[in-house]
């Protein structure tokens, strides 16, 4: 690989809420980015990517540094633009957390990359390796995790994570991006359950959960006590899940249930009955506008469990949900 290799141009696959915000934090740092998605079964075939670069400016706080940097941000569907992949110099993936979606979408673009193409996944906890093997065996040598955590623009951390054949260099190119580019804090991460942040934050955040059931506490009286209390933002535990999304939470808990019976938490990595029900009901937080907290004009509702009714929030968390 060119020891001048540059980040000119990058590509981010998905304009979910992690992939459109990703792409935001590439057009603040002046990055050319293209976002993609699946063309829209209706309408403009860019639909589904023009209809999250509206929801970029009004979300609260704004991943854009001005509004006006929506407008570097290039929509295209996986139909008629898979060729703009040619010249980009990296390509983000950020679906689902599914890795028959991902391996698809590999087989997909991989033909259509550059020879000096980075291709990584923002995945949240998937095996690298088991990513890797979707992808042509020629190519695994660019491949690689890079793992964003939301939301993207203010968060400082993001973790590197290497297949079997990643070559070292990429790896050092890509912090260089995203130290110098993007203003990251970056940690290299082996390619095991869920990498560092997610196992020690899910776990905490299960711990929490485990603890708060066995005193009787309501989610916004746990937010209340492990917030700003302890140095930590406001959102605190419950209020994260709902930032981060209820169906995320769920994919990186049954990771780590699957991939770590040895753990001595092991019966703890288990998903509560009632975030069952939410993410069945499609009640899966910020993104939803309704999860374990619901904003109703100004104020803010919490669920209670007591009564399997949302009733008006006794914090002082302001977040809009």
């Amino acid at each position: 690989m060119s020891t001048n290799f540059q980040v000119r141009k990058v590509a981010v696959l998905g304009a979910g809420v992690m992939g459109a915000q990703i792409a935001a934090h590439l057009v603040n740092a002046n990055v050319p980015t293209i976002l993609f998605d699946l063309p829209a079964r209706e309408g403009e075939p860019n639909g589904i990517v023009n209809k999250a670069l509206e929801g970029l400016k009004k979300l609260d706080p704004s991943p854009l540094a001005s509004p006006a940097k929506v407008q570097f941000i290039a929509a295209a569907n996986y139909d008629q633009h898979l060729d703009q992949l040619h010249d980009c110099d990296l390509v983000i993936e950020a679906i689902a957390e599914r890795i028959d979606w991902k391996s698809d979408l590999y087989r997909k673009v991989a033909p259509h990359l550059g020879s000096q193409t980075i291709f990584a996944s923002n995945t949240s906890g998937l095996s690298i390796n088991q990513l890797a093997a979707a992808f042509p065996e020629n190519l695994r040598h660019r491949f690689c995790g890079i793992h964003f955590f939301n939301p993207p623009r203010y968060m400082h951390l993001v973790e590197l994570i290497p297949c079997a054949q990643t070559e070292a260099s990429l790896l050092d190119q890509l912090e260089t991006f995203l130290v110098s580019t993007l203003g990251k804090g970056v940690v290299r991460a082996k390619d095991t359950p869920n990498f560092i942040a997610n196992r020690i934050g899910v776990f905490s955040m299960l711990a929490t959960k485990h603890h708060a059931q066995q005193f009787n506490l309501g989610f916004d009286t746990v937010d209340a006590l492990t917030g700003r209390y302890l140095g930590r933002p406001k959102s605190a535990t419950f209020r994260t899940l709902d930032v981060v999304g209820l169906d995320v939470f769920a994919h990186v808990v049954n990771t780590m249930r699957e991939n770590l019976t040895d753990d001595p938490w092991h019966k703890h990595f288990e998903l509560p009955g009632w975030l069952d029900r939410l993410v069945g009901e499609g009640a899966l937080g910020q993104k939803t506008k309704k999860g374990i907290y619901q904003k109703i004009g100004k104020d803010i509702h919490v669920l209670d469990l007591h009564t399997d009714a949302y009733r008006l929030s006794d914090s002082n968390i302001d977040d809009g949900v």
